[in-house]
């Protein structure tokens, strides 16, 4: 017998995930050229802001308030999952909508950094006019944009990049434990209705 399966993710939910999984991982493998890790931040940048806007405005499984919960929730599942014994969700799990949040912050965050970090050593980029303003440390009696902007950006993208472990590893646990392609269903947007 096989279960009913219903629509959950609509299709732009869906492309935003691939398309922006595919620009973080372009993103962590290619320092150079430099173009290409930048248009390729700039994708992330705009997806994000994409998801960001369509988590108030989407269909009801794409809203934040469906499925963004309390530390305690997200805690409960992800014991549950270890237990083997964690409910299901048709939406995303509170574990699933706590990681949403904390990559659209992180990719986010990564990304600004980027900009910032090509304004200030390169002086180009949508943040360059508000970077050129801000005067570079002297060193040596030279004046020279600090490298910590772009330490930080790094420090963030290892983050973001753990961040995304994590989340596989999450998927995995979860597709196991609920016997549910979880990587399917996204990219078909259908899941069993039970």
């Amino acid at each position: 017998m096989t279960l009913a399966k219903i629509q959950v993710w609509d299709p732009l939910i869906r492309t935003i995930h691939w398309l922006l999984a595919a620009a973080v991982l372009l993103n962590w493998f290619t320092d150079s050229p430099l173009w290409l890790h930048t248009w390729s931040g700039y994708l992330a940048a705009a997806l994000v802001a994409s998801r960001v806007m369509w988590g108030f405005i989407g269909p009801e499984n794409a809203r934040f308030g469906r499925f963004v919960r309390g530390t305690s929730a997200v805690f409960d599942y992800v014991a549950g999952l270890v237990r083997v014994s964690s409910r299901r969700y048709v939406g995303h799990s509170p574990a699933g909508g706590a990681m949403i949040v904390a990559l659209l912050i992180m990719i986010a965050a990564t990304t600004g950094t980027g900009m910032a970090s090509l304004a200030a050593m390169e002086g180009r980029g949508p943040l360059s006019a508000v970077v050129e303003r801000i005067p570079p440390p002297r060193t040596l009696g030279q004046r020279r944009p600090s490298p910590l902007i772009r330490e930080v950006h790094e420090v963030l993208a290892n983050v973001t990049l753990a961040l995304v472990v994590l989340h596989v590893a999450g998927v995995v646990l979860a597709s196991c434990v609920h016997r549910e392609n979880l990587v399917m269903a996204m990219i078909t947007g259908r899941k069993r209705s039970e």
